[in-house]
């Protein structure tokens, strides 16, 4: 369970961390941090670039910089504006400090680290720091008339063809292992490292069965985002074990059942067929079937991006405070307002549609097969006020905002809850895939099944048809020892009967969680036989366990 974070977004504001420690290495270990996180149950802190960096001159010219930290100046240094201390020394201490004090509470931690690129930009409008100016060619990728080759769009890409640049960049992974005791990377524009002499992406490239043979590096979490801006960019699913993938398919199909396709239905309109949402539910088997579910990286939102609580409250992005005329950031961002664009506005009836809708996406993000992925702040209702691209913010649109309403106190019980109802059944957790589902035959070993909103075998109509809204899960445990489940979904804009299936020794349907309670606790005592019909609430997710 990651949980993605930046050093200072999580640490600026806290009430809790002394003035000094606010914004560094030291506050991100302080005791209150650590309770936060021990509260929501992750287990896994993946922080923003920590490598030393620097801010691109057009924002500097405007006076903005660089906030995330892609734009690396140095891959053995950290990043000395986020400790408390100037001195180079405890700059290298209080990192490893932070890392120490975090693994005590039993957490592992992951960086997110830039070897596509650097900050020296192209070589006709950068600098000259590090790398161009010890041996350019070398180091990056040249064109026969020595421009760079930029899949990075960022200037310039690091050129993983030559030993020279492959062995820099694996001798500074070991040291942020052996020496700084991190636990794992998650890699930036993954393909642009795996590209080989042909400019294509290769799973045996030189520098990625380095990593999975290395002593060291082959120990530790490799995670990749598996694609650049080049040619045949897309590789998601196609890395080569160890390595796990930012699943991008989860996200934007959860998004599009949760917001797109409900926007849809409440205006009359098509919906997207349901067959890739049962995909992503069941561990993306399409994409990472050679592998195992916890190869994809599930995730609804990122740091690149809108956050939880802007996908139900902006249609567009608003990204004027980063100076480029709003054209930055993605148009692809498949959310929906609820009628009403921004959270300062739209009445409570609105407000609680979204609310339930943040609920919706975290419960589909965190009971699904594979590795989930937060976004840090979602578990806040955390709002970048429609700024999709928020690089440059170093400020109160990217910090959390640690001053909670009683609704946002309850969003953090609610992630809690659900994250430890994944730990505590392993059937959401299985490291195999699912025995397939199928419509005929014996079912005795089929472990997942689907139904309808009658209650029946959902078949290829149902899946194909863009009237279906409504899907039922049933996830049985008794191959692992665990509780059956039944998770509904039901993506409708209006109530709608729900016939809740018969499976095997089943006797009743019990009640866990549903994404109409504000907080977990609110579960009202629900009990159904197999075959009784409920009205299911307007975009809801209902968790049932299964009695004998």
């Amino acid at each position: 369970m990651i949980y993605e974070t930046h050093v200072r977004g999580l640490t600026m504001t806290h009430p809790g961390i002394p003035e000094e420690l606010r914004g560094t290495y030291a506050g991100v270990a302080h005791p209150c941090v650590i309770a936060h996180l021990r509260r929501l149950g992750v287990t896994t802190i993946e922080l923003l670039p920590v490598h030393a960096f620097t801010s691109e001159p057009h924002l500097v010219q405007v006076g903005l910089e660089n906030y995330w930290g892609y734009n690396t100046l140095g891959f053995f240094a950290p990043h000395a504006a986020y400790a408390s201390s100037r001195d180079p020394r405890q700059v290298v201490d209080e990192f490893k400090g932070m890392v120490k004090l975090l693994h005590a509470a039993g957490f592992e931690v992951i960086l997110d680290v830039v070897y596509n690129h650097t900050c020296e930009q192209g070589a006709s409008s950068g600098a000259t720091l590090s790398w161009r100016g010890l041996a350019g060619h070398d180091y990056y990728r040249l064109d026969e008339r020595g421009h760079d080759v930029d899949v990075t769009g960022c200037g310039n890409t690091l050129d993983m063809r030559h030993p020279t640049t492959v062995r820099m960049v694996l001798d500074s992974l070991r040291y942020w292992v052996s020496e700084m005791h991190v636990d794992g990377f998650r890699f930036d524009l993954a393909v642009a490292l795996g590209r080989g002499q042909d400019d294509g992406f290769s799973p045996d490239h030189p520098f990625l069965v380095g990593l999975r043979t290395d002593p060291v590096l082959s120990r530790v979490k490799l995670i990749a985002e598996p694609w650049d801006l080049g040619s045949h960019g897309w590789r998601t699913g196609q890395f080569p074990a160890p390595f796990g993938d930012w699943n991008d398919r989860f996200r934007d199909t959860v998004r599009n059942f949760w917001l797109g396709d409900l926007a849809a239905d409440h205006a009359g309109h098509p919906r997207h067929a349901l067959a890739d949402l049962g995909a992503r539910i069941a561990g993306s088997p399409d994409l990472f079937g050679h592998r195992s579910p916890q190869a994809a990286i599930n995730y609804v939102t990122a740091h690149d991006g809108f956050t939880m609580a802007d996908l139900t409250a902006y249609n567009n992005k608003h990204n004027g405070a980063n100076a480029e005329g709003n054209r930055d950031g993605t148009e692809n961002n498949r959310s929906w307002n609820f009628g009403v664009e921004g959270w300062e506005f739209g009445d409570p009836p609105v407000q609680r549609l979204r609310r339930r809708a943040i609920r919706n996406l975290l419960a589909t993000l965190l009971l699904s097969s594979g590795t989930p992925m937060l976004l840090g702040g979602d578990e806040l209702a955390r709002s970048q006020r429609g700024n999709n691209n928020a690089y440059c913010q170093n400020n109160e649109i990217s910090w959390y905002n640690w001053d909670l309403d009683y609704t946002q106190d309850d969003l953090i019980d609610t992630t809690g809850f659900l994250i430890a109802l994944r730990q505590a059944h392993p059937v959401l957790r299985r490291r195999r895939f699912f025995t397939p589902d199928v419509p005929s035959g014996d079912l005795s070993e089929v472990s997942l099944r689907w139904c309808n909103a009658d209650g029946q075998f959902m078949d290829s109509a149902h899946w194909q048809s863009p009237e279906t809204s409504t899907v039922q899960a049933i996830f049985d445990g008794s191959p692992v020892g665990d509780t059956t489940l039944l998770f509904v979904l039901h993506g409708s804009s209006h109530n709608g009967p729900v016939t809740v299936p018969a499976h095997d020794g089943i006797t009743t349907w019990d009640l866990l969680w549903s994404s109409t309670a504000e907080h977990p606790s609110w579960v009202p005592d629900v009990n159904l036989a197999p075959g009784d019909t409920w009205k299911a609430p307007a975009a809801s997710f209902t968790v049932f366990a299964g009695a004998r």
